[in-house]
């Protein structure tokens, strides 16, 4: 069911330094600053040869990343993102094994534009995963 990772997610507190952590200390190509009002947050790509890594910054007073960094204050990994072929077959399959999906189970459009779906950390190891489709 999985394909490649497509990215992993990091919250940062500061978005300014996070860039400039990547772009100038690192040497990174990163995207323009991208906000999603609908998943309270404000974006930024890093773009590897072989996958990206997402900068996650809180977007207004409701972001679950601001909920994030309260609890991490210096940050972390939020999330890894793998993609899928067809998301409503992940997801009907992953259901029937008894897996939780968050929210109300309906595909939302992501960063890239395409539908995703975020599977409850406690069914895979503590870890929050994003379903993409490609």
């Amino acid at each position: 069911m999985l394909g490649r990772v497509n990215h992993i997610a990091i919250a940062v507190p500061d978005l300014d330094v996070a860039e400039k952590s990547y772009g100038e200390t690192l040497g990174a190509k990163l995207s323009p600053r991208q906000d999603l009002p609908e998943h309270g947050v404000t974006v930024v790509f890093v773009t590897l040869p072989n996958t990206k890594v997402e900068l996650l910054y809180p977007l207004g007073a409701g972001s679950p990343i601001q909920s994030f960094l309260d609890k991490n204050p210096n940050g972390g990994m939020h999330h890894i993102c793998y993609e899928v072929d067809d998301i409503l077959v992940a997801r009907d399959k992953l259901l029937a094994g008894g897996a939780r999906i968050l929210g109300d189970g309906a595909p939302k459009i992501g960063a890239h534009g395409k539908p995703v779906l975020f599977l409850h950390p406690k069914d895979f190891l503590g870890t929050l995963i994003e379903l993409e489709q490609v």
